[in-house]
């Protein structure tokens, strides 16, 4: 790592974060509607946003700055098996589009801001529909804080804030900063922020990995040269473990953790608040429709992203914190003003996925915990100035973790949000589909899905780590290592079945659902499918 500030890149870095955080409170007159004072607006972009701008808003949603610096640098740690991001962006399109135009159908015909107002509508219940908002915010709590990490990672490079040894306030200070910025503009804008700054965003990291899958190859001497070098690094012994460090192709034992990473990734990825709340912003359901078709594309660039890992490992790049790999490689083989480029487009890749993760978790608490059990009478002014509240202490929350705790410790957390979050895989997407499942079944599964996800992952120890040392464990009964949470996810369907028989058994009473078959297919401006409201709480959903 080079000693010193990289002034360069320092002055292109600020000056594309200057120009993001402009267009961050611009975005407040983008489409200003009459009363920005309800969630609608203010959460969900007046659920507005037509097809490119719901595409670039999901892709800055999706592909984050954790996606740049993390997938790369397991790449650069194990090998091929961090490759499992690829495959499961693939397997999530095919899937997403049987479920969110349901979803968006629903939610636009009774007023539905989060997936826990629209399980509270279809199964009448507090209970489950809390469930579900907590699991979100504690899920999406440890996500925004690993985009803290990405900036930090890339202010690490280019040398501001100091060494170690630094006083903690000036070496923590660029963070400060960028924190203060991100939380001001998501507070005055919403979601039109991120909404405008993700063409910015994905702009620049289309053009960072084109320009870096061509240009770095050619400085190394080719990819031959670039695969000889870390098949040569994979086959040194890590002492920690006293194993090879990696492999480029994945091993027979590591298949099965692989396959059922991937698979239950991809299952758990529009579950998370952040991606359903830009789903649901979106103007029609052929919106989301068209998204599903074109969103592949941002797959193809994690590909060639991942790739990245490789040229780190033959360009010589040594880190003690694997996160620093892509940023150093950037430092070290691009001109300064390139790596400039690459660092923003880091660097505002956090800033976009944590303003509308932070909006998400603040919508749930508003609705489904502020509104539900505190303020049931709340108006939509209230609403919204809560979750604007609370949006800023999420982000808090995010920054006190990422200071305060080693930067491993948030990449694990996040893999346990992951498991957590899939647990809400059937109360939503089975929602969707049938009102056979039995609110309080959903309830029991989704708890014992949560317990054993977390006791399981509380028991897997890493070099540096105890507990939460990884997401993979022998799965019981077949004796191979596979996802913990996908494990947990089994569990809780065989749980909610079982539990469903016996309540309808012995006649256990159900919730009312207010919502009908129809609702289900409705689109914008179909007969009778504006949104229905009382009067009195016009802006909030019933």
């Amino acid at each position: 790592m080079n000693d010193g500030v990289n002034g360069v890149a320092l002055a292109v870095f600020i000056f594309f974060f200057v120009l993001v955080t402009v267009m961050g409170f611009l975005a407040a007159r983008w489409r200003k509607a009459a009363n920005e004072h309800t969630l609608d607006e203010w959460g969900l972009g007046g659920r507005s946003f037509g097809t490119w701008v719901t595409w670039f808003l999901l892709g800055g949603d999706l592909y984050t700055a954790y996606t740049f610096v993390a997938v790369p640098a397991a790449i650069y740690a194990a090998g091929a098996a961090g490759f499992f991001a690829v495959p499961y962006t693939i397997l999530v399109y095919p899937l997403i589009f049987t479920f969110l135009p349901r979803l968006w159908s629903v939610s636009h015909k009774h007023g539905y801001v989060t997936t826990s107002d629209f399980v509270r509508g279809r199964f009448g219940s507090k209970g489950l529909s809390l469930a579900v908002a907590v699991t979100g915010i504690l899920a999406t709590m440890p996500y925004i804080a690993l985009q803290l990490v990405g900036i930090q990672a890339v202010l690490d490079v280019m040398g501001v804030g100091g060494g170690e040894n630094t006083n903690w306030f000036v070496k923590d200070l660029p963070l400060l900063l960028a924190f203060g910025v991100l939380a001001a503009y998501t507070y005055s804008s919403g979601l039109r922020a991120p909404a405008l700054i993700a063409f910015v965003k994905d702009t620049l990291i289309y053009i960072v990995i084109a320009v870096a899958i061509i240009y770095i190859p050619i400085k190394l001497g080719g990819f031959d040269e670039i695969f000889a070098s870390a098949q040569e690094a994979y086959s040194e012994t890590n002492p920690a473990t006293g194993a090879p460090r990696g492999a480029l192709v994945p091993g027979e034992a590591g298949q099965w953790t692989y396959a059922t990473l991937a698979l239950g990734s991809a299952l758990a990825l529009f579950m998370y608040p952040h991606s359903i709340t830009a789903t649901l912003s979106s103007r029609s359901r052929d919106v989301i429709r068209r998204n599903t078709t074109i969103l592949p594309l941002y797959s193809l660039m994690l590909g060639l992203l991942a790739l990245l890992g490789f040229m780190a490992i033959a360009a010589g790049v040594k880190v003690q914190n694997g996160q620093l790999a892509i940023p150093q490689l950037f430092e070290n083989m691009f001109p300064d003003w390139f790596a400039g480029v690459a660092f923003a487009a880091i660097g505002i890749g956090a800033l976009v996925p944590a303003a509308i993760m932070s909006i998400a978790a603040a919508n749930l608490f508003t609705r489904n915990i502020y509104k539900d059990f505190i303020k049931p009478d709340a108006t939509p002014k209230q609403e919204t100035a809560v979750s604007k509240i609370v949006s800023l202490l999420v982000k808090v929350g995010a920054l006190v973790f990422v200071l305060t705790m080693d930067k491993t410790v948030a990449i694990n957390f996040q893999l346990l949000g992951g498991i957590w979050i899939l647990q809400t895989f059937p109360a939503l997407v089975g929602g969707l589909f049938t009102r056979w499942f039995h609110r309080w079944a959903l309830i029991g599964g989704w708890a014992v899905g949560m317990i054993y996800g977390t006791v399981a992952a509380y028991g897997v120890a890493s070099p540096t780590q105890k507990h939460f040392g990884g997401s993979a464990k022998e799965i019981p009964g077949i004796g191979e290592i596979g996802y913990i949470g996908l494990t947990a996810f089994v569990i809780n369907v065989l749980v909610t079945v079982v539990l469903t028989f016996v309540l309808r058994a012995v006649k256990a009473p159900e919730g009312v659902d207010e919502t009908q078959p129809k609702d289900y297919t409705a689109d914008a401006g179909d007969p009778g499918v504006e949104v229905e409201l009382p009067p009195a709480t016009a802006g909030s959903a019933h």
